[in-house]
């Protein structure tokens, strides 16, 4: 066959296979088997193997993966991806509403639409077309900054490498010459993600807890390879350019997006009224699992663009969005038996035996009692008939007991007297519920939770070291204490069951990276007793150095903010332990940050917030590790608990006790749309 004819062919073919995906996948009408598709597949495959000089970025061969990437490169978005505000009440939904009625009219403008659409549970992503060729695709990252994921992407069959030609709307043609950004949800299908769990089942891997988990833990594969072998789908709901003038509303360019070839699954609807929103709510509450993926609520956009400019948008979130949340998910199941388990603190947590049940897209075996006060209040025994219920569709808890079907020989939960892990008497200090291990030193589950700490993503952030790692190492007598892991040799790690050459070379390089995180990462890492994010943020801000924390007096340390007697004496004697010198003097020789950058101690940049103290209590649309770092940077302070002290008390939903506390003591409160104000 002569080049031309073969590339003739070659052109056909991808043009063949790619309508044969949109069919699939963005229409859900397919035309010929899966058979007849790889034959497909497979002749343009051997045709760009005798041609490769033929082969285009855009071709349909170019998504099985086969590039490896050690890190991922940074991204600046072009625009921030904000985060949404969210509410699980519909009170909030409405006074949310009435503030974009009063914002508009204060404007003029007395009618106006809403899109109603799902809120996927996944992955946001960002992807870049330039003429019509897609160039990049990154994470959504802290909005601002994310990891360039193009290769992992373009695996992807609902990600069209080449946006598609569009005969029925001009304006479509008209973005095939220009940059277009497209926002959406990488997620993973309910089918898709139960065929992935049974194939790890069957090789002993460990399971994924839920679709949203496996679609992340996909996207963050270095081998593309890995990630093409793992069924993804994009769900597109955002399209950008400046091809496109602002009169072009939201839902118009969603149906562009449709024409671009992009998969929109459930279309959006479009609302005149709170009666309209109220219906399109009320419709996917009840009927979400009959989706073939998972969601957690419900999407409200004003559909022209030129209203969201009125309105503006605040640090974090937009003012003309909202994320509804649907009621948190409830199942009966067993309650079996109560273990207890042995944190890095020596805390002891009792997590309920359950007998597996699904709930919210997952199946849920184990649950967290949190203390016996909790069991206590629940009134729970074992063999009770409980009620589970997913809050944000994330987290199982247990919430209550059914007595009226508990069984006459159910049996009731005991505390424990003695470590289950070591088997030293237990504890139970002064004005504590939980009961601690005292045996600091050798109590394995101890020493393992201050590992698995160390490697936590807030403090030094050592990917691929999770806790079959950790026990394996232990085991193996490689590891005592964090600062071992410096000194593990590939050679040693590849003898060991779990490991190859790449997922050595993976480990040890996550290790060698984690040697530059923040100084206040590192006092935070080494676990120390009631030391947080926040205070291991003031103590490296006081003491520069290791060297300075373990010269510090008692006193020294408690005159810093918020640092009371009972932080300062914990934090006192754990440098003055043998085991903590010994951990330090091996950081040290492997060559571990132990001292503040400047470049990285946080200005004053806010006077609102600078010096003022802030308690978080209830669920907000940022992590409380984002709320608090916020704080931070602004010269601000972040206390766990209510106080004479503090200044403000930031409530999301369900809120508990801090709340109360704050109103008993006459401490302002803050929804959080106030707090995002404030910190603009």
């Amino acid at each position: 066959m002569s080049k031309d004819d073969a590339q003739k062919e070659i052109l056909r073919l991808r043009a063949e296979i790619e309508q044969h995906n949109y069919n699939y996948y963005v229409l859900a009408q397919p035309t010929i088997s899966d058979y007849e598709f790889d034959k497909l597949m497979e002749r343009l495959i051997e045709l760009e193997t005798k041609f490769p000089e033929l082969i285009t970025p855009d071709s349909p061969s170019q998504r099985v993966g086969g590039t490896i990437t050690k890190e991922f490169p940074t991204v600046v978005h072009k625009r921030r991806m904000l985060s949404l505000s969210n509410t699980y009440s519909p009170s909030e939904l409405q006074e949310f509403y009435e503030r974009v009625v009063k914002g508009l009219a204060s404007e003029g403008i007395k009618e106006f639409e809403m899109t109603a659409e799902l809120k996927y549970d996944g992955v946001a992503i960002s992807l870049t077309y330039r003429e019509g060729l897609f160039v990049q695709g990154a994470t959504r990252g802290d909005g601002v900054v994310g990891d360039d994921i193009t290769q992992n992407l373009k695996t992807i069959p609902t990600i069209p490498l080449r946006l598609r030609r569009s005969s029925r709307l001009a304006l479509a043609e008209t973005l095939l010459s220009a940059e277009v950004e497209v926002r959406g949800e990488v997620v993973m299908l309910k089918r898709d993600f139960e065929k992935l769990n049974a194939q790890r089942a069957e090789t002993g891997e460990p399971l994924f807890a839920n679709p949203r988990n496996a679609a992340a833990g996909t996207l963050k594969q270095q081998d593309s390879r890995e990630v093409a072998k793992r069924p993804l789908t994009f769900i597109a709901y955002q399209l950008d350019s400046e091809a496109l003038p602002d009169s072009v509303t939201h839902f118009e360019r969603l149906e562009l997006l449709q024409e671009l070839g992009f998969y929109l699954a459930e279309g959006a609807v479009r609302c005149r009224s709170m009666g309209d929103i109220q219906a399109f709510l009320d419709k996917w509450e009840t009927q979400r699992d009959s989706l073939p993926f998972e969601i957690d609520g419900a999407v409200l956009k004003l559909n022209d663009l030129r209203h969201r400019t009125l309105l503006g948008e605040t640090l974090k979130a937009p003012r003309w969005a909202i994320a509804y949340k649907f009621s948190a998910r409830q199942a009966e199941t067993t309650l079996l038996g109560v273990t207890f388990q042995v944190g890095r603190t020596g805390a002891v947590t009792p997590v309920a035996e359950l007998q597996p049940v699904r709930l919210a897209g997952s199946t849920i075996a184990r649950s967290t009692l949190h203390n016996l006060e909790e069991i206590k209040r629940l009134d729970l025994y074992i063999g009770d008939t409980v009620v589970l219920e997913k809050s944000g569709d994330v987290i199982p808890k247990v919430v209550r007991a059914i007595p009226e079907k508990r069984p006459v020989n159910a049996v009731p939960i005991a505390a424990p007297t003695h470590c289950p892990e070591c088997g030293t008497p237990l504890v139970q200090p002064p004005d504590e519920v939980a009961l601690y291990c005292p045996n600091e030193e050798h109590c394995p589950a101890q020493v393992r939770g201050r590992i698995l700490h160390y490697a936590s993503r807030n403090a030094m952030d050592i990917e691929n070291l999770g806790e079959a790692i950790v026990r394996q190492l232990l085991k193996e007598g490689l590891i005592e204490d964090a600062g071992d892991l410096y000194f593990l040799e590939k050679a040693r790690l590849i003898t060991l069951e779990r490991f190859g050459e790449k997922s050595a070379q993976n480990l040890l390089d996550a290790i060698e990276q984690s040697k530059s995180r923040s100084f206040d990462r590192l006092i935070y890492a080494l676990g120390i007793r009631h030391v947080g994010v926040a205070t291991a943020r003031a103590l490296a801000q006081r003491f520069p150095s290791i060297a300075a924390l373990q010269e510090a007096s008692q006193a020294e340390l408690e005159a810093v903010e918020d640092v009371g007697s009972v932080i300062a004496e914990s934090v006192y004697n754990f440098f003055r332990r043998e085991s903590t010198k010994r951990l330090i003097e091996k950081l040290a020789k492997a060559g571990v940050r132990l001292q503040a950058d400047q470049a990285q101690v946080p200005k004053v940049v806010s006077e609102k917030i600078a010096g003022k103290t802030f308690v978080f209590t209830g669920a907000l649309s940022v992590t409380r590790d984002e709320a608090t770092r916020m704080v931070l940077e602004r010269g601000g302070k972040v206390a766990s608990s209510v106080s004479k002290k503090t200044d403000y008390v930031v409530a999301g939903e369900e809120a508990g006790s801090k709340l109360a506390k704050a109103k008993e003591l006459g401490i302002r409160v803050l929804s959080e749309q106030e707090f995002m104000q404030m910190l603009e």
